[in-house]
C-alpha cells in the first residue's frame, strides 16, 4: 500500500488545528511565539495547499483528507501572563 503524501506541512496543519477549534490568528500566533501576520501566511499556504477559498473551507477539506483531527486544543491562557 503506497501512502499518500501530505499537503500540509507540520505547521500548517498546527495552525489550521488551531483555527479549527475557534482561536483568532492573533490568539494562535500569541501562543506560537509568531506574528498574526505569519499565522495569516501560513494559513494562505495551507488554503493554496488544500485547493480551499477560505478558512473554513480549508478546515472542511483538512477533515476530509485526514490532514488535521479536531482535538481539545487549549492555548495557555493569556490572561495570567498580562496580570503578573
Amino acid at each position: 500500500m503506497t501512502r499518500r503524501r501530505a499537503l500540509l506541512t507540520a505547521r500548517q496543519a498546527q495552525v489550521l488545528t488551531y483555527a479549527a477549534n475557534g482561536h483568532t490568528n492573533a490568539r494562535i500566533g500569541s501562543a506560537l511565539y509568531i506574528t498574526k501576520d505569519t499565522v495569516n501566511s501560513i494559513l494562505c499556504l495551507a488554503y493554496r495547499n488544500l485547493g480551499a477559498e477560505d478558512r473554513a473551507h480549508a478546515v472542511a477539506l483538512a477533515l476530509r483528507y485526514r490532514e488535521i483531527e479536531l482535538a481539545d486544543i487549549h492555548l495557555p491562557d493569556q490572561s495570567k501572563d498580562a496580570a503578573a
